[in-house]
């Protein structure tokens, strides 16, 4: 199936196509041409975002009542996001949007449409260079069948009408007509270990590293910080593992009987067993070292491997903390550039 203005696949997206489809949508489309594993999937674009929205002001403004609020009024943050997100949810879809997802759907499920599918909030603001939008918005994981699909496409536009993410953008002044939400529909993977691996050092910056945080079972127990990760630090160029930080993971996020995910006890056998050996950990920093030379700056990974030892990637989004702090002037700029050698040298006695 080929993509349209309303659908895009993996395979036809990439970082460019970051208006339409999202942070996390380009990622995983530039991700896919870099011959990087992932899941397969597709994106509803921001397209069907707008024509949704349209359908929806024709009855009631939705954008004119997000710009009439303040920043700090969050009484009227909270009544206004209860009631947008209320709207969203329970609205239809236009007809050409509900078709077009319709057969994406039974394009990437296959047989019997069963398959399970992470849906996932992508929206145009996340994850900048610059500044993280990130995590602002929901995703579902382990959703089964069409109706479930569409109820969850519709609670991620919804999201972005959550009281953090309006208290966000009305604190950064962000236009409402700028702000839209695409939707990442992907294949779930089943996921015996996962977690996040970082091409710098969260802690020191140190650029020669990657940095890989694990845990039993889905990523999202890491993600969230309801387990404490094993984290292992590894030299890019030799391999040499100089940190193995081994802890109790007593608890694994995995699929519940009747969709969605649940949370479980770990085996008492496993929660102070490392979750990853010396050559998976090896096998995620070739993978890292690939993303970060295809963009060329460190990067911030979402990761998972599955029950016969795949490794798939979930996200890629560039590091923030130390890119940031590197930017940053180191004096505030003078009017005159011979102030600064006035300051230096007169501060000598």
């Amino acid at each position: 199936m080929q993509s349209s203005e309303i659908i895009g696949w993996f395979a036809d997206i990439g970082l460019v196509d970051r208006p339409t489809v999202g942070g996390k949508g380009g990622s995983l489309g530039e991700l896919t041409r870099a011959k990087i594993p992932v899941p397969a999937g597709f994106v509803v674009k921001t397209a069907a975002f707008e024509r949704f929205i349209a359908a929806l002001e024709k009855e009631d403004p939705i954008r004119p009542k997000v710009e009439a609020l303040g920043s700090q009024e969050m009484e009227r943050i909270t009544a206004v996001s209860r009631e947008l997100r209320e709207r969203l949810e329970n609205a239809l879809l236009p007809e050409e949007v509900n078709s077009q997802i319709l057969a994406s759907f039974v394009e990437l499920c296959g047989p019997g449409n069963n398959l399970p599918l992470a849906v996932r909030s992508s929206a145009t603001t996340e994850d900048a260079a610059d500044a993280s939008f990130a995590g602002l918005q929901d995703t579902y994981l382990w959703v089964i069948g069409l109706e479930e699909t569409l109820k969850y496409v519709r609670s991620c536009w919804a999201s972005l009408y959550s009281v953090p993410s309006i208290a966000y953008r009305r604190k950064h002044g962000l236009p409402e007509s700028g702000v839209a939400m695409a939707v990442v529909v992907q294949g779930m993977v089943n996921a015996c270990k996962a977690g996040v691996m970082f091409t710098r050092s969260p802690q020191t910056g140190d650029r020669s590293v990657v940095t890989i945080e694990a845990a039993w079972g889905l990523g999202s127990s890491v993600v969230s910080g309801e387990v404490t990760p094993d984290r292992f630090v590894v030299a890019k160029i030799t391999g040499e593992i100089s940190v193995r930080e081994i802890n109790d993971k007593h608890i694994r996020h995995l699929p519940a009987p009747n969709g969605g995910v649940g949370e479980f006890e770990t085996p008492e056998e496993m929660r102070r067993e490392p979750c990853l050996s010396d050559a998976e950990i090896l096998a995620l920093r070739d993978v890292a070292r690939k993303i970060e030379r295809h963009y060329g700056r460190p990067q911030d990974i979402e990761w998972a491997i599955d029950h016969s030892g795949r490794i798939l990637l979930l996200q890629s989004r560039p590091e923030t903390v130390w890119s940031a702090k590197q930017s940053a002037p180191v004096a505030k700029p003078a009017e005159h550039p011979m102030q600064h050698v006035m300051r230096i040298f007169g501060g000598r006695r």
